[in-house]
């Protein structure tokens, strides 16, 4: 199931779906039966039943909620040593250019936080702490502009133009359109 902003439930659904867990092990503890508690909370049997089972290995407080599920994996202070790294340049950590990249990046907060997160989450931090990607400042001194815009007058239309034009076909390789 998907929830907006890209995951998790808010506080409030988190705090009602709780309240159902909980009301669920009260009738445990009253010795009513699953299928009667599914019924009546309206879920599915084998939510009561995982229910029953925690709350049999750990009591009441195994209903209660863990909190959100995307909590930031990089604190606020890890963050800001990260920025200091960052601000230190890729040389400085042994690569061969001046380029970030997020594998980069990620190669850094593993070595320095001690923290493995995929690339994609490495994406969402940098973008969630006001972080973008590079774009050159200037255009290169090697470019020609005048070939440019030959390329795009001369060759691109052609380019752009050599798809076979659309005709009717048949799928059947052995029963071609009939006329």
């Amino acid at each position: 199931m998907r929830y907006p902003e890209g995951g998790g439930l808010t506080a409030e659904r988190r705090a009602f779906r709780e309240g159902i867990r909980l009301k669920a092990g009260e009738r445990f503890a009253a010795g009513e039966k699953t299928a009667v508690i599914a019924k009546d909370l309206r879920v599915s049997v084998r939510s009561v039943e995982r229910w029953r089972r925690a709350w049999r290995e750990s009591g009441m407080e195994a209903l209660r909620s863990a909190g959100p599920a995307n909590s930031p994996t990089v604190t606020d202070s890890q963050f800001a040593v990260l920025e200091d790294e960052l601000g230190k340049g890729p040389s400085a950590h042994g690569f061969e250019d001046e380029r970030w990249t997020l594998a980069r990046v990620q190669t850094v907060i593993r070595r320095r936080l001690r923290v493995s997160l995929s690339v994609a989450t490495v994406w969402r931090l940098l973008k969630r702490h006001g972080w973008s990607w590079q774009a050159p400042a200037r255009r290169a001194l090697e470019r020609d502009e005048h070939a440019v815009e030959l390329w795009k007058k001369e060759v691109w239309p052609r380019v752009k133009a050599s798809r076979r034009p659309m005709v009717a076909g048949s799928s059947s390789r052995t029963r071609p359109i009939s006329p």
